[in-house]
């Protein structure tokens, strides 16, 4: 499968400037890291006990204060202890947490975490209960396009203005075991992960939902579509209304957890400056 290797994207970043300067030159490249020939977009909710967790784990995020003030010699010092499971708040699956065998977190590349994003928006129709399609990824590239090898598949279903409502977001106040067959939220459909896995050549999926699959999957046959193929998956993704349907670049950047079947994902997104 092709990957998007981070230089060629860092000067495919630089090439949609429209400054006269030369792709390869460190002024026009730097424009980019600055802002000033685009914008860079947050897609990550902070950290923090209002974090939305699988309603499995009871405990969510951890953030100890173990010393805040002045130390004896005069400065001032803040340090804290923090914890959680690899899956909550906004996260990254490594395609081991439902395919063995394959990537665990440490050992994604680069070129599957930073490159060209498209994002398919179904905001306007999607229900609690909805599955993205092969029908809405065909009427997308109708419009738009084929998705192109090596993109970041970015799902909007609207869910994403839920999250600081954790009932809304998950259809249901109860946690634990008792919590997930009451979960209701959109996701991917499995006839669409087939679809993207066997007709286009994705790096990865993310979405503003807890789960690539639906809230009512009892299978997870979605996760388990991708991940066999080593195609890693974004969950609790942020403010996807802010891109574009096309033409924007994205940097997803997980915690390095040796082994680790997920983890933190601190994810941007660039749009250049038409």
């Amino acid at each position: 499968m092709t990957r998007a290797a981070p230089t060629l994207v860092v000067l495919a970043l630089a090439a949609c400037t429209t400054e006269p300067a030369d792709s390869n030159s460190a002024a026009t490249i730097a424009a980019v890291f600055d802002g000033s020939a685009g914008t860079w977009v947050d897609l990550t909710h902070a950290f923090s006990e209002e974090s939305v967790y699988w309603p499995t784990d009871t405990v969510g995020f951890v953030h100890d204060e173990l010393a805040y003030g002045r130390a004896e010699g005069g400065w001032f010092y803040s340090s804290y202890r923090y914890g959680g499971a690899e899956h909550g708040g906004t996260h990254l699956d490594a395609p081991i947490h439902f395919a063995e065998g394959r990537q665990a977190s440490d050992e994604i590349p680069l070129g599957s975490l930073i490159g060209p994003a498209v994002v398919v928006d179904v905001s306007d129709h999607a229900d609690p209960d909805y599955q993205l399609s092969v029908e809405d990824l065909t009427a997308w590239e109708a419009e738009h396009g084929p998705i192109p090898a090596g993109a970041i598949l970015l799902l909007r279903t609207g869910w994403g203005e839920r999250y600081g409502d954790r009932t809304a977001y998950l259809g249901t106040d109860l946690t634990g075991p008792e919590a997930v067959p009451e979960l209701h939220f959109p996701g991917l459909g499995p006839q669409a992960a087939q679809w993207l896995v066997g007709e286009r050549e994705i790096a990865a999926f993310g979405l503003d939902t807890p789960s690539v699959d639906h809230g009512q999957s009892v299978d997870f046959r979605s996760h388990v579509i991708l991940y066999s193929e080593n195609i890693p998956g974004f969950e609790n993704v942020a403010n996807l209304g802010e891109l574009p349907a096309t033409g924007s670049y994205v940097v997803a950047l997980p915690m390095k957890i040796e082994g680790g079947s997920g983890g933190p994902l601190r994810i941007v997104a660039f749009v250049p400056r038409r």
